[in-house]
């Protein structure tokens, strides 16, 4: 494989895991997200960039305090440093898929719940999907 092409709308609506990291090159990683009704990602800052598309359900994004709702089609851009939490708010899981600039986690790594990845320290290795 040369590169990502795959139909990620597709993927993400399909994912019932919390976090599966889908992709990684060197300087950005494709992970998609599956959140249960009334679940969250997790008040948390990075030092990184992340970009949110949420292509199935309703929630809210917070950003530094400011509640903003979000449905199928919303983007989200998160600048490095910014505090932000992904809350579902709706009665079906909230789908999306994250690209964070540059890779956040270990190439690969499924974390089939919250609670998966809350007990899990892991962070980027710098070892790439190809």
């Amino acid at each position: 494989m040369n590169g990502f092409v795959k139909d990620i709308e597709s993927i993400s609506v399909k994912n019932d895991d919390f976090r599966n990291v889908v992709y990684t090159a060197k300087h950005c990683q494709l992970v998609v997200m599956s959140l249960k009704s009334k679940e969250d990602i997790g008040e948390e800052i990075h030092e990184v960039d992340q970009f949110f598309r949420v292509e199935q359900g309703a929630g809210v994004a917070v950003l530094d305090g400011v509640q903003t709702e979000i449905r199928a089609g919303f983007a989200i851009l998160v600048p490095a440093g910014t505090n932000h939490n992904l809350i579902n708010t709706g009665s079906v899981p909230l789908k999306l898929y994250t690209i964070y600039a540059p890779p956040n986690h270990r190439d690969g790594v499924v974390h089939h719940t919250r609670e998966d990845a809350e007990s899990d320290n892991e962070h980027f290795d710098g070892r790439t999907s190809e």
